[in-house]
């Protein structure tokens, strides 16, 4: 591919070329609705960690879309062979952040369901919404996020742009969640569904981003002492909050789930 093409920003191509971002959304790249977009395509492309046949192809495409009158010639790709995703193995660290990720879905696929049972309810139960609230704030966001924002983020460029993404949505679910706090307190049954189904959507695609993508590009730039560093460092955030607190919050989820469990499986 024309080295020009590779070092061009994103957002401009896309903006130049709107079939560049239509062909990215078919492979899942979720470029088109990011608000930063400075990536070279290069970096979108890498950070993605593609398969040799898929990568080809999706270059090929970008390159026709910019350039519809040139010969290109095309990958040559064996149509016959399935590209197989990749198998992710996480550094100890990382695999124990996305092993967090687990109760945080958790949570976040019983929300429709309490969002309903709230909107049903003739007084807003406070002690439910709060509960959810804590479990973001003190389980999500300062015992997960921080060592993300504390410690993960510190082994590459921060002001790359798919961190600062990442430092964006969770702002983001903390203005949420002061919305939902606020909702609770005057009783407005509909800021607190509003934000807590934001909160959801936007957890829900923070959550996909990070395991297969940031997560796994992390990792393929760390050497093997820094994969040892990064564990100590998350270990030693881990042994300062100590073992109650991730227990009191997974009971927290089972109880929350003997609750509204029946309703999220229908």
């Amino acid at each position: 591919m024309d080295d020009n093409i590779r070092s061009r920003e994103i957002k401009e191509t896309i903006d130049k070329y709107p079939e560049v971002g239509r062909i990215l959304d078919e492979y899942e790249i979720g470029c088109v609705p990011c608000s930063v977009g400075s990536c070279f395509l290069s970096e979108v492309v890498g950070i993605h960690n593609l398969d040799p046949q898929t990568e080809a192809t999706l270059m090929y495409r970008i390159e026709k879309a910019i350039y519809p009158d040139r010969d290109i010639p095309e990958p040559k790709v064996d149509m016959t062979k399935k590209p197989t995703p990749k198998k992710i193995n996480y550094s100890p660290a990382v695999k124990n952040l996305v092993e967090e990720h687990v109760l945080i879905k958790r949570l976040l696929a019983m929300i429709p369901t309490i969002t309903e049972y709230v909107e049903t309810s003739s007084d807003v139960e406070k002690d439910l919404i709060m509960g959810c609230v804590d479990f973001i704030r003190s389980y999500a966001d300062k015992f997960h996020h921080m060592k993300e924002e504390d410690i993960l983020f510190k082994y590459v460029d921060e002001q790359g742009e798919i961190i600062q993404v990442m430092y964006k949505d969770h702002e983001t679910g903390r203005n949420h969640v002061r919305q939902v706090v606020a909702g609770t307190e005057s009783g407005n049954k509909a800021q607190i569904k509003e934000n807590l189904l934001g909160y959801r959507e936007l957890l829900t695609q923070h959550i996909k981003k990070e395991d297969e993508i940031l997560y796994p590009w992390i990792d393929r730039q760390l050497t093997d002492t820094q994969v040892g560093e990064l564990f100590q460092k998350c270990s030693a955030a881990d042994a300062s909050v100590g073992e109650e607190l991730p227990r009191r919050y997974e009971k927290f989820i089972n109880d929350l789930e003997g609750k509204f469990l029946k309703e999220v499986s229908k």
